[in-house]
């Protein structure tokens, strides 16, 4: 007879955990299932490692900029690429091994093994079947990498394999130009290793900005060689790889494959939900309250290919958690649309992406930080940002930026835009100086000179237009 539960969660990644916590609180009645490591994709494999990869590379790139702080000597520094690497990997363990923590209590409620689908309440793992009132499905998802290229062997890495490598050659390949892409070629290229980057479109890091993709491009294109707009092809070419795009051949020694992740739903029988699957073998749900269908069942995390993030990802697994122990379902807010690429400059894209705006009802300021004067300082000053705002009220809709601290001035509009804020309530927030952000307030203010007058109040203070006080 099947075991009866009130929960069977599946998957112990980020979303998974998130709902575990979620469920924790309310019931005992339940079970967690993975299949494959513990330890999230992020921890293992995904935004921490290649932190600790960009932040070494960064470290040795300052070297670049030594001589003109007056700093002498730099030619003598040199990289030790299997000393990053051990470096990154023991960083890594310490983040997995944190993560461990939060399943580490459970005993025979934490379950080994590939759960199958038996319908919307009966799950099978080992032999074992479960009932239960509510399924939480959050497999999480795995890199893509075509049949094809798959005979190349250990030649073809992804993220799940680039950091246990020992050490790394002197030729790299990248395809895929998205943000995993992106931020290892430059990292890679700045510890000294030819890199050579294919993207199947033109487009870099979903950026949909003309203006802030050009210099973005452009910025890249000064460390690593950049080909985009043709499909790509892997071929042997002796002990190396031959990549082929448009007429152009690179001849390398590895490449580290990054053209996206693949919900992980392979056996875990979806069909047997009873509810129709896409073109991609997935079934519809709601991201407000993440149900499938009106099925007491729910997705959460990368699997659900909506927004492979690990924020959206902790609170699709909170609002499963939640649901599935809840007597009613609730509805969330979700939050600001937010993604950073972690290069440098860091590019950002938070709120309504340009492509997805009207022209007509929409106004655009801009800063080029070329002149900004805290980045000259710091030998930074490059990057362009674009802010959208309604032509009627002001209301700041989104922004594409590729500026040096992206990451923080994403954050600071990520809030304004959820509080509905408009240019000029942001040009009243006090901006200390010197800091980076006086460039956010420069574009703030081309928009506000294309709205409506603000008045007398301080939303309306002008710039000196002198690189020192702006």
């Amino acid at each position: 007879m099947a075991e009866t539960l009130d929960v069977v969660i599946i998957g112990a990644g980020t979303a998974g955990l998130a709902a575990l916590r979620e469920v924790r609180k309310r019931t005992e009645r339940f079970v967690l299932i993975n299949d494959g490591p513990y330890g999230t994709t992020c921890a293992r494999v995904g935004c921490m490692p290649s932190k600790a990869l960009v932040e070494a590379a960064k470290a040795f790139h300052a070297r670049e900029t030594f001589k003109t702080f007056g700093i002498r000597g730099a030619e003598a520094l040199s990289v030790d690429i299997p000393a990053v690497l051990r470096h990154v990997r023991s960083l890594r363990d310490r983040f997995v091994a944190g993560t461990l923590e939060a399943t580490e209590d459970l005993g025979e409620r934490n379950i080994a093994g590939r759960a199958r689908l038996l319908g919307p309440q009966h799950v099978e793992v080992a032999g074992r079947v479960f009932a239960a009132r509510r399924i939480v499905i959050a497999t999480g998802s795995h890199p893509v990498v075509p049949p094809a290229w798959r005979s190349l062997g250990e030649r073809v890495l992804t993220t799940d394999d680039l950091f246990e490598q020992a050490s790394l050659p002197p030729r790299m390949g990248i395809v895929g130009l998205g943000a995993i892409g992106i931020e290892m070629a430059q990292a890679l290229a700045r510890l000294g290793i030819e890199v050579s980057a294919f993207g199947h479109g033109a487009d870099l890091a979903k950026l949909s900005d003309d203006r802030v993709a050009g210099v973005a491009r452009a910025m890249l294109a000064c460390e690593f060689a950049i080909h985009t707009g043709a499909d790509v092809e892997l071929a042997e070419a002796g002990a190396g790889v031959a990549l082929r795009a448009g007429g152009v051949e690179v001849c390398v020694d590895r490449v580290l494959v990054a053209i996206g992740r693949r919900p992980a739903v392979d056996g875990l029988g979806l069909e047997a939900l009873g509810v129709p699957l896409d073109a991609h073998g997935m079934p519809p749900f709601e991201p407000e309250t993440m149900r499938i269908a009106n099925l007491p069942v729910f997705i959460a995390g990368d699997v659900d290919g909506r927004s492979p993030l690990l924020h959206e990802a902790a609170d699709d697994g909170h609002i499963a958690g939640r649901n599935a122990v809840a007597d009613e379902g609730a509805c969330y807010r979700r939050r600001t649309p937010l993604a950073i690429v972690f290069s440098d400059p860091a590019i950002a894209v938070v709120g309504r992406r340009h492509a997805g705006l009207d022209p007509q009802a929409t106004v655009i300021g801009e800063a080029n930080f070329e002149n900004q004067g805290r980045a000259r300082i710091a030998q930074r000053n490059r990057g362009l940002v674009r802010i959208y705002a309604g032509r009627g009220d002001g209301r700041l809709l989104g922004a594409e930026m590729c500026v040096p601290a992206a990451e923080h001035m994403a954050h600071l509009l990520a809030l304004a835009i959820g509080q509905g804020l408009t240019a000029a309530d942001l040009l009243r927030m006090p901006i200390y100086h010197p800091v980076l952000e006086e460039g956010l307030r420069t574009a703030l203010r081309d928009l506000a000179k294309q709205l409506p007058g603000a008045g007398s109040d301080l939303a309306g203070c002008g710039e000196f237009r002198a690189e020192a006080l702006d």
